[in-house]
């Protein structure tokens, strides 16, 4: 840092202006293991809100403004350490809010999707700050898109949803005259940092750590010989699909009949799909948890989410709701035993390389944190997120609910697979959970698809 922005930065330290924090723990995942920089847009959240009602530039950025002045983690940005960079929180900052009318040949939804991948690609400054972007982009006069991308280490798919509702509720409060601010959220991001780092103590991490030594014990990973620079760089290529209404019902059903969660049963058919595609028994993902255990946390806006590895082994003879079972009580102690992802990484000695998660290559997420729709007078908003945050995996399966529907997004590596195979793969999945529907089946029937080169 300059010699006089170092002054500066001291000038306003002594003025209590700025606050510096350590990294919280899900923040040192993104620095300690990541196999992409922190600055790669692997790190973007990103999302589109499609806006109803009249919005002018000052009721837009007022309205942001309150969120900003209630949410700290939106007022975080980073400066580097000997060691690691740690929080600097400023008590006040500016809007970063831009507006943009569209002329009519950008208002297509093609045109419209253009225009928010241009915006969600724009880099950050870790340093500089702010570490989220607001457009908001006028189709009419009433129409809007408020395209929103936010760094991974200030927020989370739950922050989005946080997002959408005060700033529907702070743009009410401003075009109704209402003076009083959003009141205090129960707890700021730092002081959840703060008690997490006095919960994880040596001993609480070495008692977990055991089990997670004899969980993973003797994985082999797939793709090694395919890792490296190269495989990290760039976006991942993207395929989306529905599962139907009744194949989504199904799943339901069959969750309910073996006592356990949508996500075991969703997990199950893809391990069992994911064995026959690749060619192995032993079927390793990392999965995303909310770790908001505590309800003073779900009003902030900050990244909590962690990771947590789970091992299944494969046995395509056994019937579906056999295999669930089994599933959904290894989930369940994955769970119990979860730990902050940067010190397991460190517990057991794997550590983040260009093309090289630890641990695991294969992300599965169900994401069920809350994504309202808001609609209130004068104004109504609906959020649809954009799965761009793994491209730190080789291979990802991201499901959201979408009504009555699931969506599936699957995000590869061109590097290591084709489309074909990967639509392979998504084939084998809803085969496996129609299939699993039939009592006493086997519960995968279909004949091996193309394995992915170099496994």
């Amino acid at each position: 840092m300059p010699d006089d922005k170092r002054a500066l930065l001291k000038q306003r330290l002594a003025r209590g202006e700025i606050r510096l924090q350590p990294l919280t723990f899900p923040q040192r995942e993104l620095w300690e293991t990541s196999p992409v920089p922190v600055g790669d847009m692997a790190n973007h959240i990103c999302c589109i809100i499609k806006v109803h009602g009249k919005v002018t530039p000052a009721d837009g950025a007022g309205a942001l403004q309150i969120v900003v002045d209630r949410q700290e983690a939106l007022r975080v940005s980073f400066l580097p350490g000997k060691e690691q960079p740690v929080q600097m929180i400023r008590n006040d900052m500016p809007v970063n809010m831009r507006f943009r009318e569209l002329p009519p040949e950008q208002c297509t939804p093609e045109a419209v999707e253009q225009v928010a991948q241009e915006i969600f690609a724009e880099p950050f400054d870790l340093l500089q700050g702010p570490l989220y972007r607001v457009e908001l982009l006028r189709l009419s006069p009433e129409d809007h898109v408020l395209v929103l991308s936010v760094h991974h280490a200030i927020g989370d798919g739950w922050t989005l949803g946080v997002f959408v509702q005060e700033v529907c509720l702070a743009f009410i409060q401003r075009v109704r005259g209402i003076k009083d601010a959003l009141p205090p959220i129960p707890q700021s991001y730092s002081a959840w940092g703060a008690a997490e780092r006095a919960f994880w103590q040596p001993s609480e991490l070495a008692s977990r750590l055991g089990y997670w030594k004899s969980h993973l014990a003797g994985h082999q990973r797939l793709w090694n010989a395919l890792e490296g620079p190269a495989t990290a760089a760039g976006a991942p290529q993207r395929l989306i699909g529905h599962f139907s209404a009744n194949l989504t019902a199904t799943a339901r059903d069959l969750a309910r009949k073996a006592g356990a969660t949508l996500f075991s049963t969703l997990l199950t058919a893809f391990q069992l799909a994911f064995s026959k595609w690749a060619g192995t028994e032993d079927v390793l993902v990392g999965t995303p948890i909310a770790n908001r255990n505590k309800q003073a946390s779900n009003e902030t806006m900050g990244y909590f989410a962690g990771i947590v590895p789970i091992r299944g082994r494969v046995d395509a003879s056994r019937p579906f709701i056999e295999a669930l079972k089994a599933t959904h009580e290894t989930t369940t102690n994955c769970f119990a035993n979860a730990m902050p992802f940067a010190e397991l990484a460190r517990g057991l000695g794997d550590h983040g390389a260009p093309g090289h998660n630890p641990i695991f290559e294969v992300r599965f997420a169900l994401q069920n944190h809350p994504i309202p729709d808001v609609a209130l007078p004068g104004i109504s908003a609906k959020l649809r997120m954009r799965s761009t945050g793994t491209a730190r995996f080789h291979l990802a399966c991201e499901i959201t609910e979408d009504e009555e529907q699931l969506e599936v997004v699957w995000l590869f590596r061109p590097q290591i697979f084709s489309q074909s195979m990967v639509e392979n793969l998504r084939t084998l999945f809803e085969d496996t959970l129609m299939n699993a529907a039939q009592p006493g089946q086997p519960a995968e029937q279909r004949t091996p698809a193309m394995t992915p080169s170099g496994s």
